[in-house]
Formats: structure tokens, C-alpha cells, sequence
């Protein structure tokens, strides 16, 4: 399956339930689009050996992949943004983000029955790439969430089904993309190295990046 390049830096974000696939569409998604994916659960994980998700690691955290994000942006890089966008001010900040930086956005909402989304996060492998940081869920942590997550309103999003195999999803994702102008028609980019979390955490460098900016100051 060829690969596309968007025309223009693009940051695609997530929302959905956990266990809804977004680590999963966000990680072949990135492959495709030649990407950078940006993720809070393997971001927490690597910084923190027991993350405890009070206020201010939540903090740390949210400052960190905001700024990945946009120092990818900044250098031309498209981004898949895999972080907490459950409310509806935190997906406005994501998309100033990427206004600022003179990119393009666009929230992909994937859809699954809660029922199923709960049974997905107990049947976590966690030595899988997509699992071994997601966040240990049970069924009242998991109403929890679900309960407070504010569902896109007035935004421009697309409906993935959190049910259908990636070259489906796919599909829908490049079509959204070819309908905003944002990739042309029988675009291709050689392959080159995937930019990963930059290098904060072992295994996370793009040469596209400003090295003399990576020394990030957290108060």
C-alpha cells in the first residue's frame, strides 16, 4: 500500500472511548502519512516509573505533548495527536496550536458501543506496542471517563468506526484529506525514517528538528 505526504503540515487529533482504537488507528495512521504520532500514555509511562496522574504530572504531561506537537509542526512535519481530548476547550486549544503554526487540523471521532470499548481495555497485551502503556481501566474508572467526555459539537470531525480494520479506516481518513485539498491525487513520498517522540525518551529523534531547542525547562 503506497504511502501519502499532505501537501501542507497537517495535525490530526483523536477522540473516542478508551479502548476505541486510537493508539492503534493513531500508530498505522502515522506510517501512512509519514507522521509524527505523539501519544500521552507512552509519554506518561517513559517519564514517570509509576505515574500517578495527580495535577501536576497531568500538567507536565500536557505541556510536553503540546510542545512535541509543535515543534514538529513548526519544521513542516504532520503530527497524530493521541492525548486527553475529552473535553470540548481542550480540543479548541489543540487546533489554536495548530492555527498558530500555520497548519491544518482535523479530529477524527472513532465510534464504538461502550460495551465493547470496556472488554477491549481488559484484554490488553501489555508487551504490544499500542498496550503497554495504555492506562489500567476498571469498569468504575472507565464510567468515569466516559462519563465526563464532552462529544465533538459545532467542530469539523470525521466518524471512524473503532470496529473496522485499518485499510477501512484509512480509506475514509485519505478521502477527508483529498476532499480538504490537503493531499493530491497519486502523491507519494519516498520512504524516510518515521519521526517518533523527539528525544526526550530513548529512540525519539527526527534530523527535521531544531537540537539546540530540545533541553525543555518543566517548572
Amino acid at each position: 500500500m503506497s504511502k501519502v505526504s499532505p501537501i501542507k503540515p497537517v495535525l490530526i487529533y483523536l477522540y473516542g472511548f478508551p479502548g476505541s482504537g486510537k493508539s492503534y488507528l493513531g500508530r498505522n495512521l502515522a506510517k501512512e502519512l509519514q507522521a509524527a504520532y505523539i501519544n500521552t500514555d507512552r509519554l506518561r509511562g517513559q517519564l514517570f516509573n509509576r505515574p500517578r496522574y495527580d495535577e501536576h504530572e497531568n500538567a507536565t504531561v500536557d505541556f510536553l505533548i503540546k510542545y512535541l506537537a509543535k515543534e514538529f509542526l513548526g519544521v513542516g512535519v504532520s503530527v497524530i495527536y493521541d492525548g486527553d481530548l475529552s473535553k470540548l476547550t481542550q480540543r479548541r486549544e489543540v487546533r489554536e496550536l495548530a492555527r498558530t503554526e500555520k497548519a491544518e487540523s482535523l479530529l477524527i471521532w472513532l465510534q464504538i458501543d461502550a460495551d465493547s470499548a470496556f472488554t477491549r481495555t481488559q484484554q490488553r497485551d501489555r508487551r504490544t506496542t499500542d498496550d503497554k502503556y495504555a492506562t489500567v481501566q476498571t469498569r468504575q474508572s472507565f464510567n468515569s471517563q466516559i462519563a465526563k467526555m464532552q462529544n465533538p459539537r459545532d467542530e469539523d470531525y470525521i466518524v471512524i468506526s473503532g470496529k473496522h480494520a485499518f485499510a477501512t479506516q484509512r480509506s475514509s481518513i485519505i478521502n477527508r484529506l483529498y476532499q480538504l485539498g490537503l493531499v493530491a491525487g497519486g502523491s507519494l513520498q519516498h520512504k524516510v525514517a518515521k519521526p517518533e517522540l523527539v528525544n526526550l525518551v530513548p529512540g525519539i529523534y527526527t534530523d527535521q528538528m531544531d537540537l539546540s531547542r530540545r533541553n525543555i525547562p518543566i517548572r
